[in-house]
């Protein structure tokens, strides 16, 4: 991590950390993180939705709902929705469970691993746990990072709209008009809006 000195209030300088982490980097992580969240959320609905309405008020629901650990609604999720859904959606869901299955592990190494870099090869990241005594090291580059980012984009589409673009027109049409954070936020004149417009330009770019 980089080291830079910065002046507070009192006119003292003080050492700050830095990540070292290149923009694209931060914005791939922090595109992986938001977008992890977004799925976690759309398969624990999906599987809330799959219960009655009295299961749920009678406090029935399995001990997996408490939504502690993911991987245990996703479990749920494939026994209660992907194996009831029909013919090509059943597929599409099916391979989603596969990749959320697969990722998962690069998802826990980048939220939850030590992260450290070589001089050897410094356009690497190393993610860093210990499970069961063994050290796992994983690594990642920038385009590593905008991939896993893409790949999390489809994969969530898939989910909440296995039908593909037919159903999500559909959903569209009974849900109604829609605006979009970026834009309430141009229509109100938010300042906000100045943030959500501004495109990435990475130093490269510059």
């Amino acid at each position: 991590m980089g080291n830079e000195c910065a002046t507070n209030d009192a006119n003292e300088m003080e050492l700050r950390i830095g990540t070292e982490l290149s923009e694209r980097e931060l914005l791939s992580i922090g595109t992986i993180v938001a977008l992890w969240g977004s799925l976690e959320y759309a398969i624990f609905c999906q599987t809330l939705g799959s219960f009655s309405e009295s299961e749920i008020s009678g406090g029935c629901l399995p001990k997996a709902m408490n939504n502690m650990q993911f991987c245990e609604v996703l479990e749920l999720w494939e026994k209660q929705v992907v194996a009831k859904a029909e013919g090509k959606q059943k597929e599409v869901l099916q391979k989603q469970y596969e990749s959320i299955r697969h990722y998962h592990e690069f998802r826990n190494a980048l939220a939850h691993g030590m992260w450290d870099w070589s001089t050897a090869a410094p356009e690497k990241i190393t993610a860093i746990r210990v499970r069961k005594k063994e050290v796992l090291r994983t690594h990642f580059t920038a385009d590593d990072l905008a991939s896993f980012a893409s790949v999390l984009e489809t994969i969530i589409s898939r989910v909440i709209y296995p039908g593909g673009y037919e159903q999500y027109a559909n959903a569209m049409g009974e849900q109604g008009a829609y605006l979009s954070r970026r834009a309430v936020c141009a229509i109100t004149d938010h300042p906000l809006a100045d943030e959500l417009f501004r495109p990435f330009v990475s130093k490269t770019q510059r």
